[in-house]
């Protein structure tokens, strides 16, 4: 027990472990699945589509280890330099740092309603994440950061949308 959180309880592992291994999955994904051309030279990358799981995953692991999700985080980034292609996941690494911060910064200070923070934290966390990566990538695009966004933000929204009904069913209980 640390701080008065318990980072081996059971649900404390899962959801540290889901977050590790997503962001270790998604940049081993990025070096073997190939970005779409969407025309014009502005690319998209796919795997985008699961990239605003690790966003969520990382609001629940917050939820139960508190600060010491950053140390996940940086567990994550360890294992993903060497496991995935160094170059992608640095540019991913370096993404996933500065949106996950902001994200953080979000979840960690605003007082709403947990499925309220999960929503906010994706909307500013998942474009600064895109720029990012696209920008290191050179694949830096107006609608390539939209694409990439909006795929994002399509988990983020599934997740948001059955925790804040989850908690109304709760409270009418």
């Amino acid at each position: 027990m640390t701080n008065g959180v318990n980072i081996f309880r059971p649900a404390a592992l899962f959801w540290s472990a889901l977050y590790i291994g997503l962001i270790v999955l998604v940049n081993w994904l990025f070096t073997v699945v190939q970005p779409i051309d969407m025309g014009g030279g502005e690319m998209w990358p796919p795997v985008a589509l699961i990239v605003g799981l690790i966003f969520i995953a990382r609001d629940f692991a917050q939820r139960v280890i508190g600060h010491w999700v950053l140390v996940a985080m940086l567990i994550a980034a360890i294992l993903s330099y060497f496991l995935a292609d160094p170059f992608v996941a640095y540019a991913s690494v370096a993404a996933f740092a500065i949106s996950e911060l902001a994200d953080w910064l979000v979840y960690s200070f605003t007082k709403r309603p947990f499925a309220q923070r999960i929503l906010l934290s994706s909307v500013l966390a998942t474009p600064i994440d895109s720029i990012v990566f696209l920008g290191m990538m050179g694949w830096l695009s107006a609608p390539g950061v939209l694409a990439m966004t909006a795929s994002k933000m399509v988990g983020a929204l599934i997740v948001w949308y059955l925790v804040r009904n989850r908690m109304e069913v709760a409270s009418a209980a």
